[in-house]
């Protein structure tokens, strides 16, 4: 790499040195002599000045060539000419200066422009006069060939340093390419040699299942964010040697039978259970952020019916909990069996270990899965775990639910302001579900009613329930009436907010929204139906929100794409003027109902309004 950076700062180097020798001053003088003196000229920081042939016709030529730095010029007359002629008095007019008559016979001045002349005058005691002019020009040899030349021999240096490196690129990349076949060929090599020996030690329909679980790794999934849970009855050994050991085991089985069913309310999938261990996993197949929170209300409410059993059995039986929890990457073989839903990978035998150092009938959790759950438990630190390669991880307790977030402050049950916390959470994953089905599945002629209009009026009800003072559950409720309010638009253009609530009813339940909760949110999706009639606060937020555009800054392209979209679908006439006086009319009887958005748009909304006026008036 350096011989060739060096190689091309050598090339470029002798392209500009090329440049530099046809633009080199060149200084040609001719200087004209009226017979009488001579002077000579010369020029001090950084340019000179050479006379190069006489004349006697009292001017002399001079050929400049500009460089940086200040021209100071200097204009002397032959000193042997003074003498000779017995010349007293000396004028210099075209120095910028007031030309007088002086003893001087030379002079010094800054050069006053690129082109100018300077006359010189002269006289001796006798009486007689002398005079020369001197023309000083900024004049260059480099030609147009020149310049073109050096240019072409700037660009050939830039393409073969450029093709040199690409060459180099390309030898290089081909060098890897070839490394990793072969080191692929290696490998295959290496696999079939296992598995003949494997095949030779083990029975054949081991074998076999051996090699489908390879292939479901192989086609494993990373997923970045995954809470694992371990539990064990601690003690079972004991259990099973009691004289009621199958009865007691009956009640194993449905003991890990609520498990199930907890863990499908949480929507955490369930990855096995053998023996005494019970593993399952939030997160998975379908990414979310919620699944550290999900995964401890679980684990909560395993041991809360855990305390239960205790009760009915009594102590002595030794239905004693152990849970440990760990968030981070696995890997997944999500090939969409959940019957052979796999997950492997550091986090898994992380939560492995918290679970046998955890403390019995404690939900235990590493500090990982503690900072994202701290906001909603009440937990406390008990010390360090040592982990392979990974250091000591912090290790806490979960102690219930913070009082303010519970029932009665008590921390044994969430209350609904738990639930809306936890849904404004779940919120952002509804929000990427939505997002992407109206990406995916909206006409592309819907110019206005797009995906940019949806995110809008999302963020806009956000803004204005902010200023309004409303709720964390209106506001959730809101954001979600807004995300959902032109999701009709993917299944028919007219009437499409009852298309909306149509899907607002097939996608919420699955995000834990209650049906109360859904009516509501499918009532304000209705509110949007043009005219507005609002009644209730949220309802004038998501109408406000809806025709935001209106008192907006970019109110005219939002405007135009509106005109577009009813055009092309045959709504309105081709006809701009048409549209104009609709915009009018529809402005005038338009109003914002909550004081914020009256606030923010109504001055720019009459603004809007007159500019389309004088714009009607002028045709």
């Amino acid at each position: 790499m350096a011989t060739k950076r060096n190689s091309g700062i050598t090339i470029v180097s002798l392209a500009l040195t090329s440049c530099m020798i046809l633009t080199a001053l060149q200084i040609s003088a001719q200087s004209k002599n009226a017979g009488s003196f001579s002077v000579s000229v010369t020029v001090e920081e950084k340019i000179s000045l050479t006379p190069t042939e006489k004349h006697n016709d009292g001017e002399i030529e001079y050929n400049l060539t500009k460089h940086a730095g200040t021209k100071k010029i200097t204009v002397t007359i032959d000193p042997d000419d003074v003498t000779r002629l017995m010349l007293s008095e000396f004028s210099f007019e075209g120095t910028g200066q007031e030309p007088i008559w002086s003893t001087k016979s030379s002079v010094t001045f800054n050069l006053p422009s690129r082109h100018t002349n300077v006359v010189v005058k002269a006289r001796s005691e006798g009486g007689l006069s002398y005079q020369t002019t001197i023309k000083l020009t900024d004049g260059r040899s480099f030609g147009v060939i020149d310049f073109v030349v050096a240019i072409m021999i700037a660009v050939a240096a830039i393409l073969i340093i450029y093709f040199w490196s690409r060459l180099k690129i390309l030898r290089t990349t081909l060098s890897l390419e070839n490394e990793i076949t072969d080191r692929t060929k290696e490998l295959q090599a290496q696999k079939i040699k296992y598995d003949e020996l494997v095949a030779n030690y083990m029975p054949k329909e081991e074998f076999e299942k051996l090699k489908e679980k390879s292939k479901d790794k192989e086609k494993a999934t990373r997923y970045k964010m995954v809470t694992v849970l371990f539990s064990d009855v601690h003690g079972f050994s004991n259990i099973s040697k009691n004289e009621n050991a199958e009865h007691l085991i009956d009640d194993l089985d449905r003991f890990f039978f609520h498990f199930d069913e907890v863990v499908k309310k949480f929507h955490i999938e369930k990855i096995k259970s053998i023996g005494d261990i019970y593993m399952c996993a939030g997160g998975i197949p379908q990414k979310n952020h919620t699944n550290p929170i999900e995964v401890v209300l679980a684990a909560f409410e395993m041991y809360q019916y855990m305390q239960a059993m205790k009760l009915q059995y009594g102590a002595d039986q030794g239905w004693n909990l152990r849970i440990g929890i760990h968030t981070g990457p696995v890997f997944c073989n999500n090939n969409g069996n959940k019957k052979k839903l796999e997950i492997w990978g550091d986090t898994v035998n992380i939560a492995s270990r918290m679970e046998a150092s955890g403390q019995i009938n404690k939900v235990n959790i590493t500090g990982m899965t503690y900072e994202l759950v701290k906001d909603y438990f009440v937990c406390q630190y008990w010390g360090k775990m040592p982990v392979k390669y990974k250091g000591e991880i912090d290790m806490y307790l979960i102690e219930g639910f913070r009082p303010h977030l519970s029932e009665g402050g008590m921390g044994v049950r969430p209350n609904q302001a738990f639930q809306t916390r936890l849904g404004i959470v779940r919120f952002d994953d509804i929000e990427e579900v939505v997002l992407n089905m109206l990406e995916e599945k909206l006409p592309k002629n819907l110019y206005y009613h797009n995906l940019k209009h949806t995110i809008d009026v999302t963020t806009q009800v956000e803004i204005i329930g902010r200023h309004e003072g409303i709720t964390d559950e209106e506001m959730l409720l809101l954001k979600t009436a807004a995300l959902f309010h032109d999701t009709g638009f993917t299944r028919t253009y007219k009437d499409h907010e009852e298309a909306g609530c149509e899907i607002a009813r097939e996608y919420l339940p699955k995000y834990d929204y209650t049906p109360e909760q859904i009516d509501f949110i499918c009532n304000l999706i209705m509110k949007t139906k043009l005219p507005p009639k609002p009644v209730a606060l949220l309802e004038q937020i998501i109408c406000d929100a809806d025709l935001d555009y209106l008192g907006r800054a970019d109110f005219i392209p939002v405007s135009g794409n509106l005109y577009r979209e009813l055009r092309e679908r045959g709504a309105i006439e081709d006809d701009i003027d048409k549209w104009n006086l609709m915009q009018i009319k529809f402005i005038e009887g338009h109003q914002y109902f909550t004081n914020s958005a009256k606030q923010m748009r109504d001055v720019n909304k009459n603004n809007q309004l007159e500019a389309i006026r004088r714009l009607v008036e002028k045709k």
